[in-house]
């Protein structure tokens, strides 16, 4: 038991963070409107993960790019226009979460971690992993001006700017500090580095809890009634004046909550699908598709987060994606491990 407990304690702790951010929002506010230590935090986190990334074996994928420029495209073009028919169907705060998650890039750890567990070419995931998150910061920008450019005020520079500085620049310190000075020490200590960024994450989860029941404490205020102009929030009419202009349809309370979860769950799942029924289309092996398939699938948190955090949209579309690539990645990962198994002992 204490093991199944210490292989989960992140889903569990997400859950308690996600409590404090919606149970204790007063408490937690002052700290959450603090832009800069939320830019520090997920500058810190990268930087961990760019220190415990081991990028030693990216040069096999790259002298055959093809499966990943097939992931590349799943995950910065596929996921997207998944992502789109959101606009229509939710109000611009979690409709503006969803695209934010579809814009995000690839996770830089459990991609190759899940690729490998299920016997897959866990270095194709890896060079997906770093390309796509060095090039967020000018995919996510544009991105976001081309679909949330009417629901919410998104400066392509300024994001620019921000994932540079908070992203970019800390993933590649972190890998420079690896690589040519702490190299031996990080690996000794590999699995508390992790964890340590695991927390960061916590962090900004409860961050942005606190974000989102501000927005749905408005929201409902607005749906009982009561005018922009009653309340003393700039945030309440900045959200008030955005629903009002985009148009979209709007759903209240839990039902349009779980209704986006289940769009978030389904949008990775067809990725998923098409990703690795593109790469059986084009002739890749089992393990090249594998990769592809996970890779091209997968979204990272701590990214969305700050992501959604500066364009003033949900976190919980994002949040719910994360949780649910975890816990459906298991399951066909460990469903191919067992093929790979059965294959290695020569049964059918």
């Amino acid at each position: 038991m204490w093991r199944l407990i210490s292989r989960q304690w992140f889903l569990s702790a997400l859950v308690v963070s996600l409590a404090i951010g919606f149970g204790l929002t007063d408490v937690v506010r002052p700290l959450a409107e603090l832009a800069p230590l939320r830019s520090s935090i997920t500058a810190a986190v990268l930087f961990l993960m760019g220190l415990t990334l081991n990028a030693s074996s990216v040069a096999r994928s790259v002298r055959q790019p093809g499966p990943v420029l097939l992931a590349i495209l799943v995950n910065t073009l596929v996921v997207p226009l998944l992502a789109l028919p959101s606009l229509w169907l939710f109000s611009a705060d979690i409709a503006g979460g969803l695209i934010v998650t579809s814009l995000v890039p690839c996770t830089l750890a459990s991609a190759a971690v899940w690729t490998r567990k299920a016997g897959g070419d866990d270095a194709i995931a890896m060079v997906v992993s770093v390309t796509t998150n060095l090039a967020c910061f000018l995919v996510a920008p544009l991105g976001l001006w081309i679909l949330l450019g009417a629901v919410t005020d998104v400066s392509a520079v300024d994001q620019i700017a921000s994932l540079l500085a908070w992203v970019v620049l800390p993933l590649v310190i972190g890998q420079l500090f690896r690589r040519f000075w702490l190299a031996a020490w990080v690996t000794k200590r590999q699995s508390k580095l992790s964890t340590l960024a695991q927390c960061g994450i916590l962090v900004m989860v409860c961050f942005g809890s606190v974000a989102s029941a501000d927005r749905m404490a408005s929201d409902r205020s607005q749906s009982a009634g009561i005018s922009p102009e009653a309340t003393e929030s700039d945030e309440f009419r900045e959200s008030a004046a955005a629903t009002r202009s985009t148009g979209v349809r709007r759903w209240f309370g839990a039902g349009e909550l779980v209704a986006a979860g289940g769009v978030a769950i389904l949008i990775h799942c067809v990725a998923f699908a098409v990703a690795v029924a593109s790469a059986r289309r084009i002739g890749f092996l089992p393990p090249t598709q594998i990769a592809v398939g996970i890779a091209g699938s997968q979204k990272t948190l701590m990214v969305g987060l700050q992501i959604a955090l500066d364009c003033g949209v949900s976190v919980l579309p994002m949040i719910i994606y994360h949780v649910g690539q975890l816990v459906i990645d298991t399951f066909i990962v460990q469903n191919w491990a067992a093929r790979n198994r059965e294959s290695v002992d020569g049964k059918p």
